[in-house]
């Protein structure tokens, strides 16, 4: 498999939108389109996208009508481009009091994309992801970094000019690089934990690139830094947007050139090798929790894992959805088992 159809296998990718650059500079069209009701609006508010409420929460887009004066009250408008005869829009609400519109009440409830949207149909999820990392970059960069006065909105939403005459600072939407990578030894892989996450959910390694390293140094400065593993055979698996809030996750496997394993930077509270074994024994035993199989990381476990044949991963694990409390979404948790553990012991 090609990295293309790789990388297009992860959520929040691979959405066949065509971005229509050419048509971000004509005002005209733009407001055409705003009011054009065969147009659907993705509105994001606080971060938050909008989903119909029910037990399987599902993504709701909004004619240009159902929308009615937020449109004009909306701190960005984004054009995000065009898809089978239909243009699509990210609307950016933010609020300071903690309460989404009340316009908003009867058409859904704003979830955290995170959690939930691998419950969903995944091209619609991939334009979700678009509109919150783009209604974030607007909601930070209100202001010029160079000389601080206020910036505004052009080129269909895909530019911020500082309004100052004597700066006029063009600002562009900006992705944060970080690499996220499955080490492996023999026949087990390396996971970590963070003392801040579920109890019992281990995920591969991850971290962002810094300035003068390549992706692959990145790789190597990570492992060594949070479990004191070195690495070798450094190879390219596939990358996954990553909108919480503005990254791209650089997806890579690597070889172990060591095993000892040292906490050192107080990133990790807990690392370790596990076995297909003692992941099947995990998950089904429920002391063992995967990353949320909307997550990039979650597919480098699963590629691994499966390739000693069944059993699968996705047969192992299941995904809790939030209650109707849980505004963040749901959590991770350990599946039933649907068959023998690898290699047939039970």
């Amino acid at each position: 498999m090609d990295h293309y159809r790789r990388s297009a296998r992860n959520w929040f990718a691979g959405h066949p939108i065509d971005r229509i650059p050419d048509r971000r500079q004509d005002g005209r069209w733009v407001a055409e389109r705003l009011q054009d009701p065969n147009t659907r609006l993705i509105p994001v508010w606080n971060g938050k996208n909008l989903f119909a409420k029910g037990p399987v929460p599902q993504p709701v887009l909004l004619a240009p009508q159902d929308m009615g004066g937020l449109i004009a009250q909306a701190e960005s408008i984004v054009l995000l481009g065009e898809a089978e005869g239909r243009v699509y829009f990210a609307v950016g609400l933010h609020t300071g009091d903690g309460s989404p519109p009340p316009e908003m009440a009867e058409l859904g409830e704003f979830r955290n994309l995170r959690w939930i949207g691998a419950g969903s149909e995944r091209e619609t999820v991939a334009l979700l992801a678009y509109a919150k990392a783009m209604t974030y970059w607007h909601h930070r960069q209100r202001f010029c970094a160079d000389c601080g006065s206020p910036t505004e909105s052009a080129d269909g939403g895909h530019l911020r000019v500082c309004t100052n005459p004597q700066c006029g600072q063009q600002h562009f939407p900006r992705t944060n690089p970080a690499i996220i990578v499955l080490v492996t030894s023999g026949e087990r892989c390396l996971l970590g934990r963070q003392a801040t996450w579920p109890k019992g959910l281990y995920a591969t390694i991850a971290g962002f690139v810094e300035p003068g390293e390549s992706l692959e140094d990145a790789v190597v400065r990570e492992v060594m830094e949070e479990t004191g593993v070195r690495v070798r055979e450094v190879t390219y698996h596939s990358s996954q947007p990553w909108p919480f809030p503005s990254s791209i996750m650089l997806g890579f496997t690597a070889e172990a050139a060591s095993k000892e394993i040292a906490l050192s930077d107080g990133e990790l509270e807990d690392a370790r090798w596990f076995s297909r074994e003692e992941i099947w024994s995990g998950v089904k035993g429920e002391w063992l929790r995967m990353p949320l199989r909307a997550s990039i990381s979650y597919r480098l476990i699963e590629d691994w894992f499966d390739g000693e044949g069944s059993p699968r991963l996705e047969d192992l694990c299941t995904i809790r959805p939030p209650g109707p409390t849980q505004a963040g979404g749901g959590r991770p948790r350990g599946g039933t088992a649907r068959a023998g553990p690898p290699g047939g012991r039970g």
